[in-house]
C-alpha cells in the first residue's frame, strides 16, 4: 500500500505529460487573425450652393448731424424767449427763439440814414461846385485844367463818405435783424442758457441746439472686414453720387427692441494706426418722424447706443458650413462616393465664431465631415452617422420579424 501511495501521483503526472506531447503533436493547429477593422462614425452635412451676401456687423451712439452753440450777436436786454426754447423742444428752421430790446437799434439806423443823407447832399454840392469850376475854366483859361481846378480830390472824398455811410447804414440795419435771433435749422434744444429781462453781450451763449432732419451713427470698420463692403471711399459719396450700402441699426429703447433703416453716406479720411479700423458714417433721415407719422417705432434719439448690420457684397455660388468643419485655414474633410475620407482644399472667402463661407473647392450634393476624429489618413474607411442609423434600425426590425 505504501509502494501504490508513492508510485500512483507519479503515474498521474506522467500520463498528464504524455497527453499533453501527443495534443501538441497531433492537435489542429490555428492561426491568428487580425480583428476586422471598425470604420469610424462621422457626423457630415451636404453642400448647398447659392448666392451669399456678406454682412458686417458694428456698434456705435447715434449722434446729431450739426450740434451748435446758439449765441447773441449783438448786446442788450432779452425781451421775449421761445416756449420752444426749452431742453428738449423742438423747432424748425427760421422760427423765432429769442428777442433782445431793439429800440436803441432803430435809433441807430435812424442817425446811420441821416449821417448818409448829408454825405450825399455834401456830394452833390461838391459836384456843381466842380462842374461851375470847369465852366469857367474853358471860358477863361487855356490848356487842360488841374485836378485841383476841377475839384477832384473834393470829390473823392465826398465818395469815400458816402460809402462810409452807406456802410453804416447797413451795419445799423444788420444790428437791427440781430435783434431776432432765429433757428437756423430744423432742430431741438439740448440746454437752456437764457431768460427774459437778461441782459446779453455779444458773442454770449444762449442755448445749445442739434439738428433733427437727418442722424448718424460713427461705426468702426475693421480694415479685413474691408473687402466685404462696398464703401463710398470717393469724394462723390456725400453729393449721392456715390451711393453706399444699406445698414439696418437695431437698439432697446423703452424695453421694446426696434430697428431703423440707414445708409452709409461716407468714410472718414484715415485708417486708425492703433486699432487698424477705418470709421463709416451711418445717416438715418427724418429720425424724429417729424416729416411722417411712424407709430410702429420711436424716434431714433440722440445718444442711442445701436448694433448696426452693414449689407454687403453678394458672391455667387458659395457654399456656408459650420465653423467646426474647417480642419485648418483652408482644408475640409469630405466623404467620396466610396465611403472614404478625402482631404480637400478649398477657398475660404470668411470663417466667423459660427459658420464659414467657402467660395471654391466643393461641389453641390458632396458631403463635408463635421466630426473630429483622433488620426485621420486620406482615403480611410468611415461611417456616415445617418447611414450607420438606418443600417442598425433595419436590422433590428429583422430580428423582430418572426
Amino acid at each position: 500500500m505504501k509502494i501504490i501511495r508513492v508510485l500512483l501521483p507519479i503515474l498521474v503526472v506522467a500520463a498528464g505529460l504524455v497527453g499533453s506531447a501527443l495534443l501538441v503533436k497531433f492537435g489542429k493547429k490555428t492561426k491568428p487573425v487580425d480583428p476586422p477593422a471598425i470604420a469610424p462614425v462621422v457626423e457630415a452635412v451636404t453642400v448647398e450652393l447659392r448666392d451669399h451676401q456678406f454682412m458686417v456687423r458694428a456698434q456705435g451712439n447715434v449722434r446729431a448731424v450739426a450740434e451748435i452753440d446758439l449765441t447773441a450777436e449783438v448786446a442788450g436786454k432779452v425781451e421775449w424767449v421761445s416756449e420752444a426754447m426749452a431742453a428738449g423742444g423742438f423747432f424748425a428752421k427760421g422760427d423765432d427763439l429769442v428777442r433782445i430790446e431793439k429800440r436803441d437799434f432803430e435809433l441807430a439806423v435812424v442817425s446811420a440814414e441821416a449821417q448818409l443823407t448829408q454825405v450825399r447832399a455834401t456830394l452833390v454840392r461838391e459836384k456843381a461846385e466842380a462842374k461851375v469850376a470847369l465852366k469857367e475854366w474853358k471860358e477863361l483859361g487855356s490848356g487842360e485844367a488841374s485836378p485841383l481846378l476841377k475839384r477832384e480830390p473834393q470829390l473823392a472824398q465826398a465818395r469815400a463818405a458816402e460809402e462810409s455811410a452807406k456802410a453804416m447804414v447797413e451795419k445799423a440795419e444788420r444790428d437791427l435783424a440781430r435783434c431776432v435771433i432765429q433757428a437756423p435749422f430744423d432742430g431741438r434744444v439740448e440746454r437752456k442758457a437764457v431768460a427774459a429781462g437778461q441782459f446779453v453781450n455779444r458773442g454770449m451763449s444762449l442755448g445749445r441746439l442739434y439738428s433733427v432732419d437727418r442722424a448718424e451713427v460713427r461705426l468702426p470698420i475693421p480694415e479685413e472686414d474691408l473687402a466685404f463692403l462696398d464703401l463710398p471711399l470717393g469724394k462723390g459719396a456725400e453729393s449721392g453720387e456715390e451711393a453706399g450700402p444699406k445698414a439696418n441699426l437695431s437698439g432697446s429703447l423703452g424695453g421694446r427692441f426696434h430697428v431703423w433703416e440707414g445708409r452709409i453716406v461716407r468714410t472718414e479720411g484715415r485708417i486708425d494706426t492703433r486699432s487698424r479700423m477705418i470709421y463709416a458714417v451711418v445717416e438715418v433721415d427724418d429720425p424724429y418722424h417729424r416729416r411722417s407719422a411712424s407709430a410702429d417705432r420711436p424716434p431714433l434719439a440722440v445718444g442711442l447706443f445701436v448694433d448696426c448690420e452693414i449689407e454687403g457684397r453678394i458672391d455667387e455660388n458659395t457654399a456656408t458650413l459650420p465653423r467646426r468643419a474647417l480642419r485648418s485655414r483652408n482644408e475640409v474633410w469630405v466623404v467620396d462616393a466610396e465611403g472614404k475620407l478625402r482631404v480637400r482644399k478649398v477657398v475660404v472667402l470668411r470663417a466667423g465664431r459660427e459658420e464659414a463661407v467657402v467660395g471654391s473647392g466643393l461641389k453641390a450634393g458632396e458631403r463635408v465631415i463635421v466630426s473630429s476624429l483622433d488620426a485621420v489618413v486620406d482615403g480611410m474607411a468611415v461611417r456616415l452617422a445617418d447611414e450607420a442609423l438606418s443600417s442598425a434600425d433595419s436590422a433590428d426590425e429583422q430580428e423582430v420579424v418572426p
